[in-house]
């Protein structure tokens, strides 16, 4: 949920926390557990110290510290009796491998108690090289997180249309896709939404990277008290996009989505057919250029020779090792190294294959 379906002008609208509140226990009574994040903590505290909007990051994270308990009042009124639990997180804490194992098992903690878990960025702290960009694709990168089935993203229009309906009124709504293609992304405006930093690029955006890992995504209208009731009845509201590609579990999916990239391999012809056609592990005679400095184990993307993505992966080996051995063959490696030393740079079950998912990883400075 956005800033733009939460608050008004006035502020938080404790009436859209219920609808919500309302639609997750219809999902709950078909058996559904739902992780919700939200947004609202600026809205609230501009409110709440009746403030202008500023543009300063300081001012920007104070107010969010002053409106989150305003937030999770809210939220907890909403849901009472059943208890809410405040989660805050930032990009940092997904990119880290242990850090996202501990978000993960405090949220499946949590629902195994029957707590809802409300999370929101941490914004208190953010800064450009830690945040998100908007909770439309904090909420993409938290369904890997709990493995989740769908996402559902509340918006303050009813549906994706064919062009920008604030600027044109004879735009028509889109039902149903199952990929976001250049053509998909062009409906879109670059306008945000009135209270918020995303706008429907930034849904298209997560939907895609949602539709890459495997996971639906439905975007509805949620300003309409019924959103989610109406969906589960089946009707025509907002838009689905479906999967139909590869969808990855456990360390594969984390890979796909979330890691701070440490660095970079270029691979030749034969490696990235190799890669993407066999899934077979990456070997060091196939690799032709290694970028960045980074230790063994760490997250690193692998292009081909034209620059294209390949993938992301674990590396056995540390860059500087991999410098000394680049184009080698298995046996040459082991001569070199000596014996116990892995034969491949990237083992075929630490590494995922990412086709447009450029954007979602970002290289370490």
């Amino acid at each position: 949920m956005g800033s733009a379906v939460l608050a008004g002008d006035e502020g938080l609208l404790p009436e859209r926390f219920r609808s919500v509140a309302e639609g997750v226990r219809l999902l709950g009574d078909r058996g559904h557990e739902a992780v919700l994040v939200s947004s609202g903590a600026i809205a609230a505290g501009r409110a709440l110290l009746s403030r202008p909007r500023p543009r300063s990051l300081p001012e920007l994270q104070a107010l969010a510290a002053a409106g989150q308990p305003e937030l999770m009042r809210l939220w907890k009124e909403a849901f009472a009796p059943t208890p809410v639990a405040q989660v805050l997180l930032d990009a940092g804490d997904l990119a880290d491998r242990e850090r996202f194992l501990n978000a993960k098992n405090t949220l499946e903690a949590l629902l195994a108690w029957g707590v809802v878990p409300v999370v929101n960025e941490n914004d208190t702290v953010m800064t450009e090289e830690i945040q998100f960009g908007d909770n439309d694709q904090l909420a993409v990168l938290l369904a890997a997180v709990i493995e989740a089935d769908w996402v559902l993203l509340l918006s303050d229009v009813d549906a994706l249309y064919d062009r920008d309906p604030r600027e044109d009124p004879g735009a028509r709504p889109v039902r149903e896709l199952s990929e976001v293609t250049p053509e998909v992304l062009a409906m879109a405006g670059d306008r945000p939404g009135r209270t918020g930093r995303g706008g429907m690029r930034s849904k298209l955006i997560a939907a895609k990277r949602a539709l890459d890992a495997g996971v639906g995504l439905w975007l509805l209208p949620g300003r309409e008290p019924d959103a989610i009731e109406r969906a589960l009845r089946g009707e025509a509201v907002g838009t689905r996009f479906i999967p139909r590609g590869r969808r990855y579990a456990g360390k594969k999916r984390w890979l796909a989505q979330l890691p701070l990239i440490q660095g970079e391999l270029v691979v030749d012809a034969g490696a990235a057919r190799a890669l993407r056609e066999r899934g077979a592990s990456l070997l060091p005679v196939g690799v032709r250029a290694v970028r960045g400095n980074f230790p063994a184990g760490a997250p690193v993307r692998v292009v081909d020779e034209e620059g294209r993505l390949v993938g992301y992966g674990l590396v056995s080996l540390g860059s500087e090792t991999l410098g000394r051995i680049l184009g080698m063959h298995s046996g040459e490696v082991a001569r070199f190294l000596g014996k116990g030393v892995p034969e491949e740079v990237i083992h075929r079950d630490r590494f995922a294959l990412a086709e447009g998912l450029e954007a979602s990883a970002r290289l370490k400075p």
